[in-house]
């Protein structure tokens, strides 16, 4: 712990050029054949080194943790209703037993894939349904709110405004620079896969956010900056956004929820899903479906509503006009 005892002897002795004894931590192979031993050498696979750094550190924490349970046992028992019983045992977490149960088949896969072994049996297993709607998409008030409690010109709105009006990952925003500038169009790679499945995105700069730039403290590679010049990391920028929305009392808003916002924002203007994963970047329609299923909703509600109506005014009926004689023949005078 920095600031202990133990903390400042290892620390003068660094400073004095010292190496400190270190006790080796003993550490038990892996039996051959069994889960761990699929694991390890899942870890040394290219599969596993082409992933995002931040996805193989979450991935083997998981399956690190799911070893220290059944890491001994053969890989090649592994049957269906072991993948589910081990489902099964994060239920009150879906989202976490999700994630390992996604690890798991990344691993059996790799195993099949080596002929280790015959079959897939955590791909036979279904995810959870989760109750969850994810991030909270802000509402018009909200973004209202943020708006007015950071100005124009200050750095909390040019990074909303860069969210709001790109629809893009805040790993995405913090490397944004006028080097991706161009003609009007700002042009990048998406951060997220991009060591397995490049994908690349062109976006028209719309006049709101060209202000807000041309109004806001920039820096030299990149537009958002820390207090010491220097480009965000992911986590930092999510937690000063984080911060940023504290002050403006939006406990429940977050930097992706406005990537959903914006999605659900070109849908309530009637832009189609193929539009909208042109500016998402998304490969499928599924999850474009999730970010806009309320504002497609309301659009067909709307639409629904209005033949109502129109039916009850084109089948009203029309009184006559008071001149006009109900019935009987209408006789000329002589």
């Amino acid at each position: 712990m920095p600031g202990s005892n133990e903390f400042m002897q290892a620390y003068r002795t660094a400073l004095e050029g010292l190496v400190p004894e270190c006790k080796p931590n003993p550490r038990r192979n892996a039996s051959a054949g069994s889960l761990k031993w699929l694991c390890e050498a899942y870890y040394g696979s290219a599969e596993f080194k082409q992933l995002d750094p931040r996805t193989r550190r979450v991935r083997r924490n998981l399956l690190d943790e799911l070893c220290r349970k059944h890491g001994d046992k053969p890989v090649r028992l592994l049957e269906v209703r072991n993948v589910r019983a081990i489902r099964d045992a994060g239920a009150d977490r879906p989202e976490a037993a999700n994630s390992l149960l996604k690890a798991l088949r990344q691993v059996l896969a790799f195993g099949v894939a080596t002929e280790t072994l015959d079959r897939n049996a955590a791909k036979e297993v279904p995810y959870l349904r989760s109750s969850s709607e994810g991030f909270h998409s802000w509402s018009l008030d909200e973004v209202r709110r943020f708006e007015e409690r950071h100005p124009v010109g200050t750095k909390a709105r040019l990074a909303f405004a860069l969210l709001l009006y790109t629809g893009q990952r805040r790993s995405d925003v913090i490397q944004f620079g006028r080097q991706h500038v161009r003609d009007g169009w700002i042009s990048f790679t998406q951060h997220k896969n991009r060591n397995q499945k490049p994908i690349s995105l062109s976006i028209p700069i719309v006049p709101n956010l060209q202000e807000i730039i041309a109004a806001s403290p920039c820096g030299n590679l990149t537009f958002l900056v820390t207090q010491f010049r220097r480009p965000f990391s992911s986590a930092g920028f999510g937690n000063k956004f984080r911060d940023w929305c504290d002050q403006a009392n939006l406990p429940n808003c977050s930097a992706h929820g406005l990537r959903k916002a914006a999605a659900a924002r070109l849908a309530e203007l009637g832009a189609s899903e193929h539009e909208i994963m042109a500016v998402t970047g998304h490969q499928t329609s599924k999850e474009v479906s999730r970010y806009t299923r309320a504002a497609r909703q309301k659009i067909l509600a709307e639409s629904a509503m209005a033949r109502v109506s129109r039916d009850g005014t084109e089948n009203k009926s029309v009184p006559l006009d008071q001149s006009v004689q109900k019935s009987g023949t209408i006789s000329k005078a002589k």
